[in-house]
Order: structure tokens, then C-alpha cells, then sequence
């Protein structure tokens, strides 16, 4: 079973949640690629796809909206899973979903959607992030679940050894 991971991060830290999700498949016994969304012009040969996107003003980076684009005229249509990564605090805050997900996860007809809290290192960002964090009052730190993401990623390893979902065009 051919699996593609890509996760499209402006600062490394939903990269970082795509390569625990791949290094857990990957113990899973599936055959994973890490792939950069801006990389992958097709999902032929690959029996399942998990594509995730850092958030930024309740919105996907356009390249992973891109690449659901791609995914979602592809014929045959793998087995996809989505995620999302930016909520920040205790308790996280946004708590709604990024707003394009959903047509999204139609185009996709994506399995399974999730989001996960994400990291903030205001030392890392331009000046123009920092006065944006500033003035939304976002806190710094890490507030990813690294047992939450493994998890998940195991949920999906489960379903895929019980069998692909047929393509919703069959």
C-alpha cells in the first residue's frame, strides 16, 4: 500500500506533524512518502494520500489547496485523509474550523478531517507576523499532541490494512 504524506508549513512545525505522521505509518508496514504539496503534481500510483496545512487567517496554504485541487480530478481517487495545525492556548484557540476546509474535504472526498494545535516562536517570525500575533494576542509555545497526531496516524493505518474505501466515482 502506497501512502503520500504532505503537509504544507511556513515555519517547519506542520512539516514536522506531516513526518510523525508518515514515520508512523511507516512502523505501520505501509510504503510512506513525504512529499512537499508544491512537489506532487500527481497522486497516480499512490493508494492513499494524508494532506495537511498549517492555518493562517482561518485559511489552508494555497499550495495545499492546490494540491487538493489535483487530487480531487484524479482518477482513480485514493483514499484521503485531511489536517489541519494552528490553534494556539490552553484552551486552544480558534476553535472553529478553518473556513475552506470543508469544500476541501468535498473535493477531496476526503475519509476524515483533523485539527491539531500547532507551535508559535515569535523569535522566528517576520515583523509583520510578530505585529499580527501581537495584535490577535497569540501566545507562544508548542501545544502540538504528539500522542494525538501518532494516534490518528494509526487510525488510518488501521483502516488501510482493512481495505481501501472505493472511489466514490466507481
Amino acid at each position: 500500500m502506497r501512502v503520500v504524506v504532505a503537509a504544507a508549513s511556513k515555519h517547519g512545525a506542520t512539516a514536522e506533524i506531516g513526518d510523525r505522521i508518515a514515520e508512523a505509518l511507516s512502523g505501520s508496514g505501509l510504503d510512506v512518502e513525504v512529499v512537499g504539496p508544491g512537489h506532487l503534481d500527481t497522486v497516480d500510483g499512490y493508494d492513499a494520500v494524508v494532506l495537511g496545512s498549517a492555518v493562517y487567517a482561518g485559511r489552508w496554504r494555497r499550495e495545499a489547496r492546490e494540491l487538493a485541487a489535483r487530487i480531487g480530478v484524479s482518477d482513480p481517487l485514493p483514499s484521503v485523509w485531511l489536517f489541519s495545525s494552528g490553534p494556539l492556548g490552553d484552551p486552544l484557540k480558534p476553535d472553529e474550523e478553518p473556513v475552506d476546509v470543508a469544500g476541501i474535504v468535498e473535493a477531496t472526498s476526503a475519509r476524515g478531517h483533523r485539527v491539531f494545535a500547532g507551535k508559535l516562536v515569535k523569535s522566528e517570525l517576520s515583523f509583520g507576523e510578530r505585529a499580527i500575533t501581537k495584535a490577535v494576542r497569540a501566545p507562544e509555545g508548542d501545544y502540538r499532541d504528539w500522542d494525538e497526531i501518532t494516534g490518528w496516524a494509526g487510525e488510518i493505518a488501521d483502516a488501510l490494512r482493512t481495505g481501501p474505501q472505493a472511489s466514490p466515482r466507481d
